[in-house]
């Protein structure tokens, strides 16, 4: 079945980690993403919006699109990030749409999260 409305949009995301457990654990508790196990290299996660998936990648480096996600309160997501053993690469900053911070997950992927500017 063909979703026109899915037309040239992005439609999933694949990050490549190094230890799928370590992987999950992280992103659930940072994000409180959820996630479907496919045998042993590939968990797919549903985020509520665009959906990915996390493959396992024994050599994986840093690298390729940014993904960026999106927090209400970007301090808290911010401490959450660091409360699951992320790491934050570039702490909270502003630019003309808002403020973000980049963070890297354990496997060395490096994402970022976005707010809206501060009245």
């Amino acid at each position: 079945m063909a979703h026109p409305e899915k037309d040239r949009r992005i439609d999933y995301i694949e990050i490549g980690v190094r230890n799928i457990v370590e992987a999950k654990a992280f992103y659930g508790s940072a994000f409180g993403w959820k996630f479907t196990d496919y045998g042993d290299e590939y968990a797919s996660f549903d985020d509520g919006g665009i959906g990915g998936g996390l493959r396992l990648e024994p050599h994986s480096t840093a690298g390729g699109p940014l993904v960026i996600l999106y927090a209400v309160d970007l301090e808290d997501s911010e401490k959450a990030v660091r409360a699951a053993g992320g790491t934050i690469v570039e702490p909270i900053f502003a630019f003309p749409g808002g403020r973000r911070f980049h963070f890297s997950d354990p496997s060395g992927n490096v994402l970022a999260v976005w707010s809206e500017p501060v009245d």
